[in-house]
């Protein structure tokens, strides 16, 4: 190895296409001794690809602690270690960084490789003109949990990135129109393979396009969400939705214009359009 030998090397792997990965990465994985991998079954053909003979442990959100003391001992005993995840960097909404850390705190070596970045990668290509961005990765599965994320995050001037399942798709972007208001969301699926797709639109379009064709909701997600418009605050909205609602609109409605007017979230000029009514 040209590199320090007891070290922990974190190797990102490609996301679909293998022309990605780098060539210090495969240099790494051909004479590491051993590969931490997220998924030994997953990994176990990678490695054959490239010649490697490493032996492999897993190293998984449920094992990190274990895999951890296992890596410790080993670079304590001179040998290296490459951690991968099953797709792009480890400890990037991967397992690895409890692994990461854990290393570090032994006053072990930990040497990071650049490469394959899923948010990084749906960046570069989605138009999006903030100059700063949040990476979230996934938010919560539970439905009022969502949603409650989304309202906490509905005020910040960046632009959010986020990593979603399939199964998922459809009830997140709906959240999304719902609680960010007007937007531009940005939906990357399967990037570097044969379905890449990357598609901007208004935020409030997103679901009637995903319906339009079922292979829309097929893959992994990146979905990207522009930053809240400059004066958009629930002050501003309330005092639009109290003009609109002393108009004799109804609820809905003024909850609705408020939020395209102001880009305050929906879902709370609603409520309080309620309680206002009330």
């Amino acid at each position: 190895m040209t590199e320090e030998s007891a070290a922990l090397y974190v190797v990102p792997t490609p996301l679909g296409n293998m022309a990605d990965l780098t060539r210090r990465a495969e240099e790494i994985l051909r004479s590491v001794p051993w590969v931490a991998a997220e998924d030994t079954r997953h990994s176990t053909p990678l490695l054959k690809q490239l010649g490697s003979s490493a032996r492999t442990l897993p190293a998984h959100q449920h094992n990190e602690h274990e895999a951890a003391a296992r890596i410790v001992d080993k670079l304590r005993a001179g040998e290296a270690v490459a951690l991968i995840s099953d797709a792009g960097t480890p400890g990037i909404s991967d397992p690895g960084a409890r692994v990461v850390a854990a290393v570090r705190a032994a006053g072990c070596k930990v040497v990071p490789l650049p490469g394959p970045c899923a948010a990084t990668t749906a960046l570069s290509g989605s138009g999006i003109l903030d100059e700063h961005f949040l990476f979230y990765g996934f938010l919560p599965a539970k439905a009022g949990q969502r949603r409650q994320t989304l309202e906490d995050l509905r005020s910040l001037p960046y632009a959010l990135v986020f990593y979603e399942a399939p199964h998922r798709v459809l009830e997140t972007v709906a959240d999304m129109a719902n609680t960010l208001g007007e937007r531009t969301l940005v939906i990357a699926r399967e990037l570097t393979k044969l379905f890449e797709t990357v598609h901007s639109l208004p935020l409030a379009e997103a679901d009637a396009w995903l319906k339009e064709d079922s292979n829309r909701q097929r893959g992994e997600f990146v979905l990207i969400v522009s930053g809240a418009p400059a004066g958009a605050d629930a002050g501003e909205g309330e005092r639009v939705l109290k003009l609109l609602l002393a108009d004799g609109l109804p609820v809905k409605q003024a909850a609705k214009l408020a939020a395209a007017i102001t880009g305050a979230a929906k879902n709370a000029l609603y409520d309080r359009a309620l309680a206002l009514k009330s």
